[in-house]
């Protein structure tokens, strides 16, 4: 039987769409339409298991929608109005075919037309189409079962490797960590497996003072991936764990590197951080993460880190006693926005301590790169970087006023102030503007406020 047989009156109207597709192929003489079974059984519309087949229509259909979320789900199946796969379709009397509930809104707004033809419908009544609905019901079982199916074999793969790993030792270890790392990358059934059955204990206990790189990169790689609760992580901020994640930031590759940044950034959520964020050869690390111009994929995490041990006060001097102020100063022009306002709060924060100040100050770029940065990347920014020059300006009103004045500072803040920004960063502008004109006359400190002489 074929497709049209099946199909109600109304329905053979809009089996046309699908009959183009399914005609792709003929089954002994020449022309014949293949019926719907063969036609999703044979993957003529991607289909793989029996039409109609009783554990299929047992699936929701919503709900399988909903979970698969495949971005490649044919055109047929998709309501033209939501360009959302249809749930309820019914056909109008043009042939056409809708998801029930977005044509019955259709026509609450007083819209009597056909929405794909805009011809005017001589009846408005609809009509389910069961066939395709059977189709569109078939094919998302099809893709949830395997979606289901081979979700249970990676659980059970993972299992199996974390069973391994408690035998094996060397290369063997590695290769099984390289595997497990694949899968739960690919994979979150994968990761909560491995989570649940202890696997997350099992992979801190390979990290210690005699681990190699080796092996400790691909742990790291693995962990990243997981759900660390604070168990896991006290866990993890054992001395000799943390010394080998920080040699490993400092001298692995780059994909090691961010791996390891990324962990320590989990682990700084604990209360009792201190010993990791205090580090001297975390913050040197971060640093060259930072400044690495061949890899500017680990610019963000290692700012992010940064930002995070900046909440410790003590952390401050070291940023600034390993030299980071400059090196930060320097690097803000060629940064990308959300790199850049990082970078700033860093650097604010270590503004707020005397020897922040003074590095700050003693930089030459500092004050024009602050200039140039106010309203034009964004509100937060700018905030930052007023910040940052009043903290200069203060420092020495005289000296570093009249610098920040001839690099275009004063006609910026006009702009900040006359712009729709928060109100309080309207008075700071306000405030520091006021500051600056302390070291000129009028005539000349209005004349110093012209947009011509702001950087552009």
């Amino acid at each position: 039987m074929n497709l049209f047989m099946q199909c109600a009156p109304i329905e053979a109207c809009l089996a046309h769409q699908v009959f183009d597709k399914m005609r792709q192929r003929k089954d002994g003489v020449d022309g014949q339409v293949l019926d719907l079974e063969t036609a999703v059984k044979d993957g003529v519309l991607g289909g793989g298991v029996g039409f109609g087949g009783g554990f299929a229509e047992k699936l929701d259909l919503n709900k399988m929608i909903e979970e698969l979320d495949l971005p490649d789900v044919p055109s047929v199946f998709i309501c033209p109005i939501s360009l959302e796969p249809m749930e309820d379709p019914v056909t109008l009397c043009t042939g056409q075919t809708y998801e029930r509930s977005n044509i019955l809104k259709w026509f609450s707004l007083g819209r009597f037309t056909c929405p794909t033809t805009m011809q005017e419908l001589w009846d408005d009544s609809v009509t389910p189409n069961k066939t395709l609905h059977q189709l569109i019901h078939t094919w998302f079982s099809q893709k949830y079962l395997q979606m289901k199916k081979k979700s249970e074999d990676v659980q059970g793969n993972a299992s199996e490797i974390l069973d391994t790993l408690k035998k094996v030792k060397g290369q063997a270890r590695i290769q099984s960590l390289k595997d497990l790392r694949r899968i739960v990358t690919n994979h979150a059934t994968a990761r909560n497996a491995v989570v649940d059955k202890g696997g997350v204990t099992l992979l801190s206990s390979l990290l210690g003072p005699y681990t190699s790189h080796a092996i400790g990169s691909e742990v790291v790689s693995i962990l990243v991936n997981l759900t660390l609760d604070s168990a896991s992580r006290s866990n993890l901020m054992q001395p000799a764990k943390v010394s080998l994640i920080i040699d490993m930031l400092n001298e692995g590759s780059i994909e090691t590197k961010i791996n390891c940044t990324k962990l320590i950034q989990s682990l700084t959520e604990q209360d009792d951080c201190e010993q990791i964020v205090s580090s001297h050869s975390l913050l040197v690390g971060l640093m060259r993460l930072v400044r690495d111009k061949r890899h500017p994929s680990g610019h963000l995490p290692g700012l992010t880190l940064l930002k995070s041990v900046c909440a410790h006060q003590q952390v401050r001097v070291l940023i600034i006693s390993i030299g980071a102020v400059p090196q930060l100063v320097e690097l803000l022009p060629g940064m990308n926005p959300e790199c850049l306002e990082l970078a700033l709060f860093v650097l604010e924060a270590v503004s707020a301590v005397k020897e922040g100040k003074l590095a700050l100050s003693s930089c030459s770029n500092t004050i024009p790169n602050m200039v140039r940065i106010l309203m034009r990347v964004s509100e937060s920014c700018t905030q930052l970087a007023l910040s940052i020059l009043w903290s200069i300006c203060k420092l020495s009103p005289e000296e570093y006023s009249s610098i920040a004045v001839d690099v275009g500072l004063a006609a910026k803040l006009l702009l900040v102030i006359q712009s729709g920004c928060d109100p309080l960063l309207k008075q700071r502008s306000a405030e520091l503007l006021k500051l600056c004109s302390l070291n000129y006359t009028d005539s000349i400190f209005i004349s110093k406020c012209k947009l011509t002489r702001t950087i552009r």
